[in-house]
């Protein structure tokens, strides 16, 4: 790809998305124009509104599961925006304060609410007392921790510390081993690029959202799923968000091992069509482990 793009992705500097997206861009990053911003459907809306050309967001994480914020924006925010891509991505979580810090002094510690919830047994057995203190991103709560210095720590990427001039107090501090995070590439249409998790054909995902079925009578999704366990289609995950409607309707997620220009899936869809009142393809795209 000769054409430089404008990325949109979480805020600021040093966040891990921001990690995963350099290391995925690799040598177009010096010809692309990253745009960080405050929260995830920020990126979503940037994307919708032609403020990027593409968005780079977390979507779910091996530990915490989904990024509500996320599906939510690209249902409620971005009836334009599509799925292009997809990179899995392992998270290694420091604890992070400004230079001369000890261990033992820190009374408040920041970070994003699912990476505090992430090392939850580490803050409990090192930092019982400690304030949890919540950001919009683990780069933001660095950042905070090393301006405010006495007493605080953040919890964030190693490339977060290095941006924000702090020292590293413990690492590799998050609570699972083998703690990634599903970022997925944003655009209005597919991408025709090298970048990573954007053009690997060896594995594929389609992602769509249903709702609008009798989902109080006994049996309803079970009738829905069964159109794709009866074309051996495998749902690597389901995830149920409120309708916004009323209390007990939902909007239900599902996600497709393979791509929907396969016979298996392009019918199960088609099936679905006639039971539910709303299906959307949310994208069907390559996916990429790092």
């Amino acid at each position: 790809m000769t054409t430089a793009r404008t990325i949109a992705h979480l805020g600021p500097p040093g966040t891990y998305g921001e990690e995963a997206l350099r290391d995925a861009l690799g040598e177009q990053l010096a010809l692309e124009t990253l745009i960080p911003v405050e929260t995830n459907r920020d990126v979503v809306v940037a994307v919708e509104r032609g403020e990027a050309d593409v968005g780079f967001v977390p979507i779910e994480n091996s530990v915490e599961g989904a990024v509500t914020e996320t599906l939510d924006a690209l249902v409620h925010d971005a009836p334009g925006v599509m799925i292009v891509g997809e990179i899995v991505w392992p998270v290694h979580h420091c604890l992070i304060a400004a230079n001369g810090a000890e261990l033992g002094t820190i009374t408040t510690i920041a970070s994003h609410p699912q990476a505090l919830a992430q090392c939850a047994h580490f803050i409990n057995e090192q930092l019982p007392a400690a304030t949890r203190a919540p950001k919009v991103s683990t780069a933001e709560a660095v950042r905070v921790a090393i301006e405010n210095g006495a007493g605080w720590a953040g919890i964030g990427s190693r490339v977060a510390a290095e941006t924000y001039d702090g020292q590293v107090l413990a690492e590799n501090v998050e609570d699972v081993t083998g703690n990634r995070t599903r970022f997925v590439w944003l655009a209005k249409q597919p991408l025709e690029t090298g970048w990573k998790g954007t053009t690997n054909t060896e594995q594929s995902k389609t992602s769509v959202v249903f709702s609008g079925f009798n989902d109080t009578s006994p049996g309803a999704l079970v009738s829905i799923l069964s159109e794709f366990a009866y074309r051996s289609v495998n749902l690597s995950k389901i995830e149920s968000r409120p309708e916004r409607t009323q209390l007990g309707h939902y909007l239900f997620f599902v996600d497709l091992d393979g791509s929907i220009d396969e016979e298996p899936i392009a019918h199960a869809l088609d099936a679905l069509k006639g039971k539910v009142r709303e299906l959307r393809v949310l994208g069907s795209f390559p996916t990429f482990e790092a």
